[in-house]
């Protein structure tokens, strides 16, 4: 069998947030037979990228248990990294896991944790529609943009400054022609879930 091309790029999984509006512990919920998380832990694994990075925050040694455990059962593991000032926002998230990036990587696909219909096939079309002159690259359902999205290492430094609860999506509009939109029908590019009841409408 040959052997499998290196993947170019590292997955990312936001997993720090305190999940507020769900009255906590929201990535950790009941969810079709295990929890929320494991639903983007599955998205990222499946998808042709490595290392697939797991960036924790409130609930960490639950989060990550779980995650792992996860992974473990697809025969796969995760690098997990743990976002200090995580209470701060999503910002601190995004750096902790944009630092985890190893330097073969051409840059990372961004999850967040609490999207839990990501289609299979989403970044392989991300990445396969990928230019050199791209900077970044996104799903777009009905004209609203959506996630995961592909970032490239030469954007990193201008996410630097990113404070509080802003993340990629903040300067992907000002990439213009460097951003790269890719059309898909599957609504679970921009569902997430915010509130218990969100976990009965998916």
């Amino acid at each position: 069998m040959p052997a499998q091309p290196e993947a170019r790029f590292a997955g990312i999984i936001l997993a720090a947030g305190l999940g507020s509006r769900f009255g906590g512990r929201k990535l950790l919920a009941p969810f079709r037979g295990g929890v929320l998380l494991d639903r983007a832990v599955d998205a990222a694994l499946a998808a042709p990228l490595d290392p697939v990075i797991l960036v924790t925050g409130a609930d960490a040694r639950d989060v990550e248990a779980a995650a792992r455990a996860r992974a473990a059962s697809a025969g796969r593991d995760l690098l997990c990294v743990h976002a200090a000032e995580h209470a701060n926002g999503l910002s601190e998230s995004l750096m902790a896991g944009l630092a985890a990036v190893p330097e073969r990587c051409e840059g990372a696909v961004v999850f967040l944790g609490d999207m839990p219909n990501l289609p299979a096939d989403i970044v392989a079309r991300l990445i396969g529609a990928l230019r050199p002159r791209h900077l970044a690259a996104a799903p777009l359902f009905r004209g609203q943009r959506g996630h995961p999205v592909l970032l490239r290492r030469e954007l990193f430094p201008s996410l630097q400054d990113l404070q509080g609860d802003k993340g990629a999506g903040t300067v992907l509009p000002g990439l213009d022609d460097r951003l790269l939109l890719v059309e898909h029908d599957d609504p679970g590019i921009v569902f997430d879930v915010d509130r218990p009841e969100d976990l009965h409408s998916s």
